[in-house]
């Protein structure tokens, strides 16, 4: 018996690499997802690693030499007889593979759908497990036209979602703070935030910005502010701000813009704990591009984690047509989202957030393939 183990970004390319290198009779024993190694490895996917198997006893016998001795074939004999019971098994269970229909997510009948999914960035595991659950519910039907099986994929990817809080159609907390890495947009959704609440829910808006690091954010914000008629406060530090909360706590909600920073240095999030004040008066949006790749968002996430975060506000909507990293977050680490923003445009180019709508950003299209 020879074993072996593959790796590759995606299923279908190791399955390419068991067939080419043990055969059409290997078995697949063991497949996981292992992190990308060595200096780059921020940069690099993750790998998909499978440990796959052949009777490798057929390949011996016909390598002895017919001049060998007995004792010398009855070693091979031996030895084969061995593997006997190990190889059944495997056989039995590629054969118990084979009867379920090619459930190997990356092959036969469930490799469009499968591919559909990592084609948007979903993370292997998350798409096998949405494709197996279809299967499991579909039995041996699987004649269900591509616009029927992007329904099934919506509405799977909508089941995962629903634990998860979406939406925020009424801004709860007086103070809400925007924090995010720089260059997410956090200026132009909070100049959309305060124009929803004045134009559609009649209220008393009133922004704070910390971000003292750019003159052009401070002036971005002037001009909304100018525009919509709402006051602005400038926080140099923690004294500012909590004289600003002060002039603001009769508002009905208080925008409050911090800096964009570079998220991988820590001393950036411990200046928002020393900034500002996070407490039951306020609640916290993580501002994430939807262009980013899912390990930056991830690391992102990581460093604002100990911060509280009540939602994630994605946007960038419109800069991409892949949405397998938002899902991929919110799946693996719990969180929910309050709003998507698809433009620059103040205050239409924002939407609130559901598990339907954003499940259908993923499955959107694979119908019409």
């Amino acid at each position: 018996m020879k074993v072996k183990k593959f790796q590759a970004v995606t299923m279908p390319e190791v399955l390419k690499k068991v067939k080419s290198e043990l055969g059409s009779e290997a078995v697949v024993l063991n497949t996981k997802t292992v992190k990308a190694r060595g200096l780059f490895k921020r940069f690099k996917k993750d790998l998909i690693e499978v440990i796959a198997a052949v009777d490798s006893s057929a390949s011996i016998q016909k390598k002895v030499p017919s001049s060998k001795n007995s004792q010398v074939l009855s070693s091979n004999e031996s030895a084969a007889s061995s593997n006997e019971a190990i190889m059944n098994e495997l056989k039995q269970l590629r054969l118990t593979m084979e009867s379920k229909n090619d459930h190997s997510p990356g092959s036969g009948k469930f490799a469009d759908w499968y591919e559909h999914l990592i084609a948007q960035e979903l993370e292997p595991e998350l798409a096998a497990s949405i494709v197996q659950s279809i299967d499991r519910k579909q039995g041996t039907d699987h004649s269900a036209p591509k616009d029927g099986m992007e329904r099934l994929l919506t509405e799977e990817m909508t089941k995962r979602l629903n634990p998860h809080p979406f939406g925020h159609k009424h801004l709860s907390k007086t103070f809400v703070h925007l924090v995010g890495p720089t260059g997410v947009g956090k200026t132009t959704t909070a100049a959309k935030l305060a124009a929803e609440a004045i134009l559609n829910q009649k209220l008393n808006v009133a922004f704070i910005t910390t971000d003292t690091y750019r003159i052009a954010a401070i002036d971005q914000l002037k001009t909304y502010a100018k525009i919509l008629d709402v006051p602005l406060e400038v926080a140099y530090d923690l004294e500012d701000y909590e004289q600003a909360v002060e002039k603001y706590k009769d508002f009905d909600l208080v925008l409050v813009d911090t800096a964009g920073r570079n998220y991988l240095q820590a001393s950036y999030v411990e200046e928002l704990n020393q900034l500002l004040k996070f407490n039951d008066a306020s609640e916290t949006f993580l501002v994430l591009s939807l262009t980013s790749k899912y390990i930056d968002m991830k690391d992102i996430y990581e460093k604002f984690r100990h911060i509280p975060i009540s939602k994630v506000i994605f946007t960038k909507e419109d800069e991409t047509s892949t949405f397998g990293s938002a899902i991929n977050l919110l799946v693996r680490h719990n969180l929910g989202v309050a709003y998507l923003t698809n433009g620059q445009s103040v205050p239409d180019d924002i939407e609130e957030a559901s598990p339907d709508m954003l499940a259908r950003k993923v499955t959107e299209g694979y119908g019409y393939a």
